[in-house]
């Protein structure tokens, strides 16, 4: 599913000895067998879920638990009943991904606990039907960032935080802005989700002789098992990223990282919360227009869409977005398809276009 969720999933506490999370103990029924069997679930499942999985897991575990609480429902487990009541108040206020997420974690909750899946049940269908119906099962899309916006924003070499100064030709360029220029460069070019661009590493870049340059994505989100896969970087992208590196004195480890205001660069990977952020701030200091501010999401929208319009084929396009399915590139470009459709074949016939 392809969103930023209007409430992200906090982190686990901190000294946790669960690799699963799991709601607090007080949440559950008296006695140790739910909590032994959640323990052994967590010990077995270790290392085959993505840490944003088990964070979201973690977060939507500890909001039913809290529900429950405060209704005098059980938790584990939890009546069919329980869900539905659940995702109704819940529908009220939050977004229907989001719903669908903690829908989602109740099952899992309860397979780990060896409990018979309370989601199953036609009540708790019925509760999600009302919710699609009175919500719409569309979902918000990120605002694009095409390429005329990334050109701007690529000329933006002085954002208000200032860091240590790298020469360029007859001018300085602040080293932070070196990194965002490489940052955006090969969010567009490869169409990765924030997460997956973090997590590149500089040991996977390669160059060719034309300029031009491929990088390894070990994993992204639907290839949650490390298949790979390798992404193409054009050689104006190759150039940011080369003038990153050697401002930086980079050669090996995370591609982006953090940089502080002295200028110094951080060891560790930058975080994916920052990639919208730094997106926001860039385009505000390029007098980017757009009818929301831009996401995480908005240079693989952008990018889909350019190729749409650039007339690509939808295979194509899922394959330069490691997609598995038609649908989600199909909806980042069905403004321009409707552009193209019939309707507006028939009014050119007829003039009227």
């Amino acid at each position: 599913m392809e969103f930023d969720p209007a409430d992200p999933a906090p982190a686990p506490p901190h000294g946790s000895s669960f690799a699963l999370p799991v709601p607090l103990a007080a949440a559950l029924p008296p006695g140790p067998a739910l909590l032994e069997r959640l323990e052994a679930y967590a010990r077995a499942a270790q290392g085959a879920f993505a840490p944003n999985t088990l964070r979201a897991l973690a977060a939507d575990s500890r909001i039913f638990a809290a529900w429950c609480r405060a209704h005098g429902r059980s938790v584990l487990p939890a009546a069919p009943q329980t869900v539905a009541d659940f995702i109704d108040a819940q529908a009220a206020r939050k977004s229907r991904a989001t719903v669908e997420r903690y829908r989602s974690s109740i099952a899992m909750l309860h397979r780990a606990a060896g409990l018979p899946n309370p989601c199953t049940d036609e009540r708790v269908r019925l509760a999600v039907k009302r919710m699609s119906r009175a919500k719409g099962r569309r979902q918000k899309q990120a605002e694009p960032l095409n390429r005329p916006s990334i050109d701007r924003m690529l000329a933006v070499k002085t954002p208000e935080r200032l860091h240590r100064r790298v020469a360029e030709g007859d001018r300085e360029v602040p080293l932070i802005a070196l990194r965002n220029a490489a940052l955006m460069a090969v969010a567009y070019d490869t169409l990765l989700r924030r997460s997956e661009l973090v997590s590149l590493l500089i040991e996977d870049l390669e160059r060719v002789e034309d300029g031009s340059g491929t990088i390894l994505v070990r994993r992204t989100k639907t290839d949650q098992e490390g298949e790979g896969a390798v992404k193409y970087l054009a050689p104006d992208t190759v150039g940011h990223v080369s003038a990153w590196l050697e401002a930086a004195g980079l050669t090996s480890g995370p591609l982006f990282r953090p940089v502080t205001k002295g200028g110094r660069v951080g060891a560790a990977a930058l975080g994916d919360a920052e990639v919208h952020r730094l997106y926001r701030e860039i385009a505000l200091a390029a007098g980017v227009k757009l009818a929301r501010p831009p996401s995480g999401h908005s240079t693989r929208v952008g990018a889909t869409q350019d190729m749409f319009a650039a007339g690509f084929e939808l295979l194509e396009v899922m394959q330069a977005g490691s997609w598995k399915t038609p649908a989600m590139p199909a909806r980042y470009g069905e403004r321009l398809r409707a552009q193209r459709g019939a309707a507006r074949k028939l009014a050119t016939l007829q003039n009227r276009a």
